[in-house]
């Protein structure tokens, strides 16, 4: 059995045994499952909140696990236990695996099968022992993931945008939200770092470029570009400025990004970012990807603009 003072590790050598495990005040569900032994040595056959300590949690822990079964309804009560012990074996900890099930509580009604599948083909992808783990605290969401959609994102990001299989490797564990990202905003994303920024693969990889939004990205780039600070690079790769680094554009915090990269005030910025979402909309509208509003507000800030006075405009080709 798993107690406080047991490795999470332990639940390898737990008996299992088919057993009717009923959760109380949930309708009186019952159905048949698996099981864990308590510290005691007798199968647990029942959810509760006894149950869950015995296992390890704390007493808040086990109260807090309970309720979110009582509010999600009996119907998950034959995945907890497969789940819990999914993610015991995986290597977490009660502290752990309690923080996962807070974030992701849909995890409670992943077959157990599936949830093997999926970790077993993180491991695929090369996340080792540590990595695996970290990226199953942060992101617990990337379980729900049906198998052949991490597989199709994995093969687009090699086949389409030329990652190497480390690089995508590095991609999961850095930014696993990917795996949910829309394909074609993923590529566009991809196709604008790489030819509009002259960014490689490798620095995109590097600076952690899928954790940020195509709106994001464009927003400071474009802000430096239309300053004069930056340079699309010619089929030779070369620029008569030296661009800044993407690191130095993405990784920092606004103030940071104004301050030591584009040396401009917060001022200048918030009207460039209200006058080029503006831009984006129209150019939007324009190739059909949007419909536009009903309710005509798109211009409801107009009175806070500067009537074109900032040079901020878009920069018409000659």
């Amino acid at each position: 059995c798993l107690t406080r003072n047991q490795s999470p590790m332990g639940l390898w050598s737990l008996l299992w045994r088919p057993e009717t495990i009923q959760v109380k005040n949930l309708k009186s569900t019952r159905v048949s499952s698996q099981d864990l032994n308590s510290p005691s040595g007798k199968p647990v056959t029942e959810l509760s909140v006894r149950s869950f300590i015995d296992m390890g949690f704390t007493d808040s822990q086990a109260e807090q696990i309970y309720e979110s079964l009582s509010s999600v309804g009996g119907g998950v009560a034959k995945h907890v236990l497969p789940t819990l012990t999914a993610l015991f074996v995986l290597g977490l900890n009660p502290s752990s695996a309690h923080k996962v099930l807070e974030k992701c509580p849909e995890l409670y009604s992943v077959k157990e099968t599936q949830l093997q599948q999926r970790i077993s083909n993180l491991r695929k992808i090369g996340l080792v022992e540590g990595s695996l783990q970290r990226v199953v605290v942060h992101y617990p969401r990337i379980l729900t993931v049906p198998l052949k959609r991490v597989k199709h994102v994995v093969m687009f990001l090699k086949e389409k945008c030329l990652f190497t299989s480390q690089q995508v490797t590095d991609i999961i564990r850095d930014c696993p939200a990917v795996v949910l990202e829309d394909l074609n905003q993923l590529e566009y994303k991809f196709q604008y770092v790489y030819f509009r920024m002259g960014i490689k693969q490798a620095e995109m990889v590097k600076c952690r470029l899928f954790r940020f939004s195509l709106d994001e990205v464009r927003c400071r780039h474009t802000f430096l570009e239309r300053r004069g600070q930056y340079e699309t690079p010619d089929k030779k790769g070369q620029t008569t400025i030296v661009n800044p680094k993407l690191d130095s554009v993405l990784n920092v915090d606004q103030d940071t990004f104004l301050t030591h990269v584009a040396q401009a005030s917060a001022e200048e910025y918030d009207v460039f970012k209200r006058l080029v979402s503006r831009e984006w909309r129209e150019e939007e509208l324009q190739q059909g990807r949007i419909e536009p509003d009903s309710d005509g507000d798109d211009d409801s800030d107009e009175d806070e603009d500067t009537g074109g006075k900032s040079g901020y405009g878009k920069k018409r080709k000659k």
